[in-house]
This record gives C-alpha cells, sequence and structure tokens, in this order.
C-alpha cells in the first residue's frame, strides 16, 4: 500500500516531468545553444573591456576613417577645428558638418560655418558623447566633417571608354592611366592625380588591397584634381593591367633598374599604362612580369629613388612632350 501523506515519499510508476524540474523537461533547453562568452554578454565586465579594445583598434587602425565593430570601414570623418576648415577650403566632397553643442567659437569655427552655408552643406549640432563616437573618441575640438565614401569607377570600363573616345576622334591623343602597386600614402595618391590631370591623363587605377584610398587627404593633396580625374579600383591589378594588354594598351613599369630609359621611350604615343610602385619596395615581381617594358629615369647616382608621385610626374611629363612632339 503506497503511503499517502508520508513526507518524502516518491512515486516511482509515473513517467514525465517531476517536481523540482519546473515542468518544462527537454524541450525547455532545446533552441538555446551553448552559454554565451562572457565578453559576449552586455552585463559582463568582460564585454566592456572588448568593447574598449576594439575601439582602441579601430583608433589605431583607421586614423581617421570610422570602423565599426565588425572591421567594416564605414564614412570618413574630418576631426579639429584646422583639419576641418582645411578640408572645406580645399573643397573636399562633404556629407554633413557636426558642430558641438555650445560650441566655443573662434574664427575657425566661424569660417567653417560660412563655407558651409556657401556650398548648402547641412550644419547639425551633436553633444560631446555623440562626437566622440563618431570619430572614435580622436580629439575633434567640436568639430567634425562628414566624408561620403568615394565612387570608384571600374578599371576596365574606364579603359573602354578612353579608347573608344581616342578611336573615333574625339580626344586627340591616345588612353594613360596611372596604376598603383602597394602605394599606401595617401599624399602620394593625391600627388599622382594632380600629375595626372595636368598632363591629360585618362584616370588612375589603384588594387583593392594593400593600397591606399581615396581618403581626405588625398583629396586635399590632388588640390581639387580629383574632380576632374576618375579613380578606378581594380580587385585583382595584375589581372587587370592583363586585361589591358589585350584590349592593345601597353604596360610600363617604372623601375631604377629599367631595361628602357625615359628619353629612349618609343611608345609615348600609344596607348599606356604607366605602373609605380612604393619608394621601397618597388615593382612586386608578378606586376613587373606583366609589363611590356620596365622604364628607369636618369639620375644622379649619389641619390638612391625617387619618391613615386615624383616618378610619375616626370615619366608624364616626358610623355606629353613627345606626344606633342
Amino acid at each position: 500500500m503506497a503511503n499517502k501523506g508520508r513526507p518524502g515519499a516518491v512515486r516511482k510508476n509515473k513517467k514525465g516531468p517531476t517536481t523540482g524540474t519546473g515542468g518544462h523537461g527537454r524541450k525547455a533547453l532545446e533552441g538555446k545553444g551553448p552559454t554565451p562568452k562572457a565578453e559576449d554578454r552586455p552585463y559582463h565586465k568582460a564585454y566592456r573591456a572588448k568593447q574598449l579594445s576594439e575601439r582602441s583598434a579601430a583608433k589605431h587602425a583607421g586614423g581617421r576613417q570610422g570602423t565599426n565593430v565588425r572591421g567594416k570601414v564605414a564614412e570618413e570623418v574630418v576631426t579639429g577645428r584646422n583639419s576641418v576648415l582645411e578640408a572645406l577650403r580645399a573643397e573636399i566632397p562633404a556629407k554633413a558638418l557636426y558642430v558641438g553643442v555650445r560650441i566655443d567659437m573662434d574664427d575657425r569655427v566661424r569660417e567653417a560655418l560660412k563655407i558651409a552655408s556657401e556650398r548648402g552643406l547641412p550644419v547639425l549640432e551633436a553633444h560631446k558623447p555623440e562626437l566622440d563616437r563618431m570619430t572614435n573618441e580622436a580629439v575633434h575640438q567640436g568639430l567634425v566633417l562628414q566624408i561620403p565614401p568615394y565612387d570608384y569607377a571600374d578599371p576596365i570600363d574606364l579603359a573602354e571608354a578612353a579608347l573608344t573616345a581616342w578611336k573615333k576622334g574625339h580626344v586627340a591623343h591616345a588612353p594613360l592611366f596611372v596604376a598603383l602597386d602597394g602605394i599606401t600614402d595617401p599624399r602620394n595618391l593625391g600627388a599622382i592625380i594632380r600629375s595626372t590631370s595636368a598632363f591629360s591623363g585618362s584616370g588612375v587605377v589603384i588594387p583593392e588591397r594593400r593600397s591606399v584610398g581615396m581618403t581626405a587627404s588625398a583629396w586635399k593633396t590632388s588640390a581639387g584634381a580629383a574632380v576632374r580625374v576618375p579613380v578606378a579600383r581594380a580587385g585583382n591589378l595584375n589581372n587587370t593591367l592583363n586585361t589591358f594588354k589585350k584590349m592593345g594598351m601597353f604596360v610600363l613599369g617604372l623601375d631604377g633598374g629599367g631595361d628602357v630609359s625615359l628619353p629612349d621611350l618609343t611608345l609615348a604615343k600609344e596607348p599606356i599604362c604607366i605602373v609605380v610602385g612604393s619608394e621601397g619596395k618597388g615593382l612586386s615581381r608578378l606586376v613587373r612580369e606583366n609589363c611590356d617594358q620596365i622604364v628607369s629615369i636618369p639620375i644622379d647616382s649619389a641619390m638612391e629613388s625617387l619618391n613615386a608621385s615624383m616618378a610619375v610626374g616626370i615619366t608624364l611629363y616626358e610623355v606629353a612632350r613627345q606626344r606633342t612632339a
């Protein structure tokens, strides 16, 4: 006979959930998965430490470019009163000017607001925490300029359009492109864009990886030439150069140990793409192998090499001189 009412008695012949399980059984655990790591739980101190670490990494890796927690580059921002004013004076394309609430006005802020008003640029007030977040806690002095992502052209489309215009007689000279191999300094890119514009170049090509992009610094160094000269981004520079060659363009690499001296260049009047490498490493092996000619610039033996933008400027001048001779 069962022990009815006896404290602690257990009925072992009954199936299903028992007292203490909450009546949920196994189904309660389905779909919940493993317990999140401490760094992924917002209420845990490890979560805050992870956020600070990511923010610090973004600040050092991205410079003035905003980076979200997934590591993707977001819209660029120019911070600080001097930098923002210089960017506005250089007419760098901008999306909005953010001004701190109750900012201490000085001549730089007044001029920045004046230029923004003349350009029809939205001026938005923001509290310091919001400006800190936008700039990854960089020193902004209450002034932040938001720069939209650059709209890169497709290198093949750009080359096809240039070749078609030349063959139809719409332009006097053959297409002239400049490609960058491993250059990471935005000031070099800006200076190269400026030279390309000065000598009627068709465009500049940069690789998608391990290369400088169109930052505010590149815009400023180009002195407005970036408005006139399109910049194209190649997913694979070597593949792009090979396609250029199949389209009828000659690829010329710049290197101190070249087999052709610049004054002896015979391809100046043909459709060409000039490739320049970084000052330290020069052209990469694969890019060098894909060049039709390696061209050297005669310089004093005491000088080891030229800055990339300077080498491009000299080469473009010689090409332009031969084309108009």
